[in-house]
């Protein structure tokens, strides 16, 4: 087990971000396919309604799954400079700390989540004929929370020791076991939405408790009942890290609500086709999130070790290949994006053809510009890496603000069409802030 664990403070950059983000974007693939297939099942058994639905609760979920990801990010930031520096006794410390954390945090934000689904649908203008199964579908996800929680927790503990295989082979696992329950749930028990819920739920379970399996096997992580008390001293150090990047993804979710407000006022084929694109967003960015834990991990270990040299190396070598991989896969997606769209809508020969064209016109738009998606997830991981979560945060609500003025004002000026472009000038608003704070803080540790 304890060759999974990697040091990336020594090696060439380039193959040390490559070889420990492939295995993420496999495993990210994974994780995405199980939602496609979600969306798929949806939306082929039970109609354009229910893949409206689905996409009219997207961003609540995204709210929640953000959030998440945020608290168990940051705790990992710190995780890696101990590893980094060879600190073992803090490691645990901080694990333990992050475990008991994460526990509270998931406790409020489950009673948050349940409080909060009705009100924000309603406040959103969700459609009627769309409002029950997009509360009952958020009501099954938001009982998951300590699920979602830990397996995120568990991986982030795995990631931040250079081990990106584990959670690979956890996705997997994830990935067979909710296609199965996919087909069971919604085809063969009729349980609709609700099973399609129920069945990612499970998934996750599994894939957590796989995790978890693979930490206790590591020898430097045996935890101790010390390593399980809350010091006030590291609990801030860890907040601190964790808070900005969970603001930070609420904040971009809430642009992403003000966009579905909008578009929830197009009518239910709008919504439809709007959402089959935003499920294909996970596979567009899908290596871009790989290429972010990438450099969360490296950054963190060669912070640790007092390698910022190698920093600015191995930034230099994220961007190059992640400017490769996002046209590659844009390609992929303007040659092909219809077909894979089609997968997702069924209905009549009139709805299928109007939906398709509003998914693949928004498709063909964000594949475009898909190379600041990527140019955005390298350098704000890099940033994070080097324990600064405040400037990333920043650029969070340079997000927000671009995402919502655009998605208000565009419509009136262009029509519907302009909602697509809401994603792409969040994108860019993000970018500008981001890269000016990458080269101050390279300067800033150039000067230290």
């Amino acid at each position: 087990m304890a060759s999974r664990i990697k040091t990336m403070t020594e090696g060439k950059p380039s193959v040390l971000i490559l070889t420990f983000a492939l295995p993420l974007m496999i495993g990210n693939v994974f994780q995405q396919l199980y939602t496609v297939v979600d969306t798929m099942v949806v939306g082929k058994a039970l109609g354009v309604t229910a893949l409206a639905a689905i996409g009219a609760a997207d961003w609540l979920n995204w709210l929640m799954l953000g959030v998440i990801q945020g608290i168990t990010q940051g705790f990992g930031i710190l995780m890696a400079q101990e590893f980094g520096a060879g600190k073992y006794d803090a490691l645990r410390k901080t694990i333990g700390s992050s475990v008991l954390l994460s526990f509270l945090s998931s406790v409020l934000l489950l009673g948050a989540g349940q409080a909060i689904a009705r009100p924000i649908l309603l406040l959103l203008q969700t459609p009627p004929e769309i409002i029950g199964d997009a509360l009952l579908y958020l009501r099954i996800m938001y009982l998951g929370v300590p699920i979602v929680m830990s397996y995120n927790l568990f991986a982030t503990v795995l990631r931040s020791l250079g081990d990106g295989r584990t959670p690979l082979y956890a996705m997997i696992a994830a990935a067979v076991v909710n296609i199965a329950l996919d087909l069971l749930f919604v085809l063969g028990f009729g349980l609709g939405i609700g099973g399609a819920a129920a069945a990612t739920l499970i998934a996750q379970l599994f894939s957590s408790l796989f995790c978890l399996y693979h930490i206790r096997k590591i020898e430097i992580l045996t935890l101790g009942a010390a390593d399980f008390e809350l010091q006030t001293q590291r609990s801030v150090k860890l907040l601190t890290l964790g808070f900005p990047m969970a603001f930070q993804n609420a904040v971009i979710s809430v642009g992403g609500m003000i966009v579905q407000f909008v578009v929830n006022g197009f009518g239910v084929i709008f919504i439809a086709g709007f959402t089959a694109t935003n499920k294909l967003y996970g596979v567009l960015e899908v290596a871009a999130t790989s290429y972010g834990y990438s450099m969360v991990t490296y950054a963190g270990q060669n912070l640790g070790a007092g390698k910022i040299g190698r920093i600015r190396k191995g930034t230099r070598a994220a961007v190059l290949i992640s400017l490769i991989t996002s046209a590659l896969i844009a390609a992929v997606m303007l040659l092909g994006g219809r077909a894979i769209l089609s997968c997702f809508i069924s209905g009549t020969p009139g709805e299928v053809d109007e939906t398709l064209r509003i998914a693949y016109y928004y498709l063909a738009i964000m594949s475009i510009f898909l190379p600041v998606l990527y140019i955005l997830h390298v350098t704000r991981s890099t940033i994070q890496g080097m324990g600064n979560t405040v400037l990333p945060m920043l650029s969070g609500v340079a997000e927000f603000v671009m995402r919502a003025v655009t998605a208000i004002f565009l419509p009136m000026l262009i029509g519907e069409t302009g909602i697509f472009y809401a994603e792409i000038m969040a994108w860019l608003g993000a970018d500008v802030i981001l890269v000016a704070s990458y080269f101050s803080v390279m300067k800033k540790m150039k000067n230290s």
